[in-house]
């Protein structure tokens, strides 16, 4: 495995960008297409807490799922999940401070975020929700399970870990110090060269389809750069495996898995990066790690019948 400190600057390097990447990008000679992204569906209920945006769809008997999105990214991400889901239950979808055009707020974003989802939680009476997080929000999702042993009905995390992949060995002050250097890093880059950091991104981690990779990238865009900063340096500095034994709701991991980017990794295989994943979430009491193929970080939206299908399920055998 790659030394921590290799894994921090090769993840500073992918958010972080210059000038020159900015100016390299290509600029468009027409309008663009409208954006399929931007098409999510309408939600029954808008509203916000701790400046955190809510939106309810549908409604039904069984336990709400509770959506949220990774880094720089709005409820427009889980469309597909939407569209599957709430015509059967409650499906609240969470939009972050800071990203998809909202403003950002002061402060360590990783525990405001779990002070909303509480209250969320709390303000709604939901019993024993199923938690929903796509990297970031799946490491959201796993420290709001340890904390709220009993009240959780299940935790599905899209490639989000309690701990930063290949820094699981880096002693706590080390983690600490490595955190705000690439906080800090991030942050220097010139507002500027967002949107072109955003599309190299997306298309080089993101998703598979290059097209999907652009236009998604146009929408996270609309981010804070200095929250995405801050939201880094925040998963970075934390190690939820303390936790884990906490949990008392099933857990499902999904780890995506694209060939192409595994061969120019070392050749590592599906069931390599699952066992991996699985020795990550070491402690969990009710987990189950699944694999699926042709998929990059954003597996629901490379695979969304896969993924979905995964969904379904583990809410069947709740």
């Amino acid at each position: 495995m790659k030394p921590a400190w290799m894994f921090a600057l090769a993840l500073a390097t992918a958010f972080s960008s210059s000038a020159a990447a900015a100016a390299a990008a290509p600029a468009s000679a027409a309008p663009a297409p409208a954006n399929r992204f931007a098409a999510a569906p309408a939600p029954a209920e808008r509203f916000e807490i701790k400046g955190m945006l809510v939106e309810r769809h549908g409604g039904g008997a069984g336990p709400a799922l509770i959506l949220i999105p990774g880094l720089a990214t709005g409820g427009w991400v889980w469309q597909e999940t939407v569209r599957e889901f709430a015509p059967g239950r409650a499906v609240y979808v969470v939009t972050l401070p800071g990203f998809d055009g909202r403003p950002a707020l002061a402060g360590d974003p990783f525990d405001a975020a779990k002070a909303a989802l509480t209250e969320l939680i709390a303000s709604r009476k939901l019993a024993r929700p199923v938690l929903v997080g796509h990297s970031l929000g799946g490491s959201l999702s796993i420290a709001l399970a340890a904390d709220m042993a009993g009240k959780i009905g299940g935790v599905i995390s899209i490639d989000g870990l309690p701990v930063m992949p290949r820094s699981e060995d880096t002693p706590p002050e080390q983690r600490a110090a490595m955190a705000e250097t690439m906080r800090k890093r991030i942050e220097a880059a010139p507002a500027s060269a967002f949107p072109a950091q955003q599309r190299q991104y997306m298309r080089s981690i993101g998703v598979v389809d290059m097209g999907k990779a652009d236009e998604m990238a146009q929408l996270t865009a609309r981010s804070d750069p200095g929250a995405v900063a801050a939201w880094i340096g925040a998963v970075l500095a934390r190690d939820l495996r303390p936790g884990l034994a906490r949990i008392d709701a099933p857990v499902l991991v999904i780890a995506p898995y694209y060939a192409p980017d595994a061969a120019a990794l070392g050749g590592i295989s599906a069931a390599e990066k699952v066992a991996y994943y699985r020795e990550l979430m070491s402690g969990t009491a009710r987990l189950q790690v699944e694999p699926i193929d042709n998929a990059r970080h954003f597996a629901m939206i490379d695979q969304p019948q896969a993924t979905n299908a995964l969904l379904r399920q583990f809410l069947k055998n709740l």
